[in-house]
């Protein structure tokens, strides 16, 4: 097993407000609400605006693994092989298609993940040791503008180490009738963080996904969010959209599937809010 986590880290475990690369946990506990989608399509509008990015597939399903391409005989290095200390996290970087945008996938292996964690010392801490060998915690060594993380669709130990490496969360909200009794869990679980161990945590955004105009229903979700969450709420909404729908078969994020299409007009606003917030921290 390696050692992961540098001197800088031990001493100052909670300085981590002073590296220059900002890391991003896309969470949600529910599934089936546009994390993984949002995840690598907030990532390719990042990376085609200029901005070097990293995401991190963190969900054993791999979804965004495949969705940037990455085949299966790709992942023999992933994310389950840094977080058991097993390799550096530069080791298990791949580059993707798209210019400025590497991966670190994820593998079958994550899903004993959980269990095997339990044994390891501060656990929670994990990812965020594997992340200090890339950023620094000063940021001078850093490689990324950004780093986003893919969280499964659960809070269990993998979601809280995506927490606990984080600056901020950037939770997507599917406009349905029980998006705001999900979220609720979510935001207590970001407060049992905070508490614990990452007092510098914050809600960057809630980004709703899935708006589908011609339904009443997502206009009073959609309204019901905004006046209990406030200006944390995106202006931009992601709709449901075709192309955004196949673009993953095709291991294309849709802004190279087709760019001109709604979704992905959409994710190049929602990059723009998340560049203009990130400028006010």
């Amino acid at each position: 097993m390696i050692k992961n986590t540098p001197e800088s880290l031990e001493t100052n475990p909670l300085g981590w407000q002073k590296a220059v690369t900002r890391i991003i946990a896309v969470a949600n506990q529910k599934g089936g609400v546009g994390k993984t989608t949002t995840a690598i399509n907030l990532a390719t509008a990042l990376a085609a605006i200029k901005k070097k990015i990293l995401i991190i597939d963190l969900d054993p399903q791999g979804n965004a693994s495949t969705g940037l391409g990455v085949s299966k005989d790709a992942r023999s290095r992933n994310i389950y092989h840094v977080v058991m200390e097993q390799i550096r996290l530069s080791e298990a970087i791949q580059p993707t298609d798209i210019p400025g945008l590497d991966i670190v996938p994820s593998g079958i292996d994550l899903s004993g993940a959980e269990i095997e964690l339990v044994d390891v010392d501060e656990r929670e801490f994990s990812l965020r040791r594997a992340l200090v060998n890339i950023i620094g915690p000063s940021g001078k060594d850093s490689f990324y503008d950004y780093v986003l993380i893919d969280s499964p669709p659960a809070l269990g130990l993998l979601t809280i180490n995506a927490l606990v490496a984080a600056h901020a969360v950037l939770v997507p909200l599917q406009c349905e009738f029980f998006a705001l009794e999900g979220i609720s869990h979510l935001i207590k679980s970001i407060e049992r963080i905070r508490k614990g161990f990452n007092p510098d945590l914050e809600l960057q955004g809630i980004v709703l996904t899935m708006f589908d105009k011609r339904n009443n229903l997502s206009d009073q979700v959609a309204a019901d969010v905004r006046e209990y969450f406030g200006e944390k709420v995106y202006k931009t909404v992601i709709p449901r959209n075709v192309k955004v729908s196949e673009a993953p078969s095709y291991g294309r994020p849709v802004l190279v599937y087709d760019m001109a299409c709604a979704g992905s007009q959409a994710y190049l606003h929602l990059a723009g809010e998340v560049i203009r917030r990130e400028r006010k921290v």
